[in-house]
């Protein structure tokens, strides 16, 4: 069985870099509004948030997505428990958590609220609170998603570029991405690969590409049923 170690390196201020897939785990440009732009805004969010919407997500890594997520919920005053599932092969440590996730000063609340459950996230694969109900499935995607029994509100597909990390793109995976999506969810993603909004759409989607973050001209949304005519 392949190793589970993230492989790092460190960057300018402490951004981490996967050194097996030659990818750092977020925009060096400004990794929270990247965030913000493509997983929450591309998934509609704060709009639909409502008691125990469900967020998804390929490619836990930092946590960063999970923090901005929790951080917009309290911001827009939701009440109820988030679940939030996330399929990770390569788990961080707390320790690396930690210190990539200490930079982002708008988080440093919720980083510092968060930094004593890391611990538990990594040995237990879980951490539940009356606000949060976060899971997150250690191993292989492709083999961790097809098992699992819940349906998603959303999905957050955040895995390395397909460039380089072709496997958490490719065609069956994300059929599993549309079978365990409710009807009338979505999926944002920053890449606007062909290949991956072929496989979208191969899958059941319907897919659009929109501006997008930073450098990015493009990105990806994704819903389980039809646009809505405003979008």
């Amino acid at each position: 069985m392949p190793s589970s170690d993230p492989q790092l390196s460190w960057r300018d201020r402490d951004v981490p870099v996967s050194t097996q897939f030659d990818d750092p785990y977020y925009s060096l440009e400004n990794g929270l509004q990247e965030t913000q732009h493509v997983f929450l805004a591309g998934n509609d969010l704060p709009q639909r948030f409502c008691d125990r919407f469900h967020i998804a997500e390929l490619g836990f890594g930092t946590g960063l997505n999970l923090l901005a997520t929790l951080a917009l919920w309290r911001a827009c005053g939701a009440t109820g428990q988030l679940q939030f599932t996330s399929f990770e092969a390569y788990p961080m440590t707390a320790d690396q958590m930690n210190r990539a996730l200490a930079h982002f000063t708008p988080l440093e609340a919720l980083a510092k609220e968060f930094a004593p459950l890391w611990p538990e996230l990594c040995a237990d694969g879980r951490i539940e609170t009356d606000e949060l109900c976060l899971t997150l499935h250690i191993g292989d995607a492709r083999k961790t998603l097809p098992n699992w029994q819940g349906q998603a509100d959303c999905w957050f597909l955040d895995g390395f570029s397909p460039a380089k990390n072709p496997q958490l793109w490719q065609a069956d995976l994300l059929k599993a991405v549309y079978d365990h999506t409710s009807a009338g969810g979505s999926a944002a993603t920053y890449t606007a690969a062909g290949f991956v909004r072929r496989n979208l759409e191969m899958a059941g989607f319907k897919v659009k590409r929109s501006p997008g973050f930073g450098r990015k001209r493009h990105m990806t949304h994704a819903v389980k049923g039809d646009f809505d005519a405003e979008q």
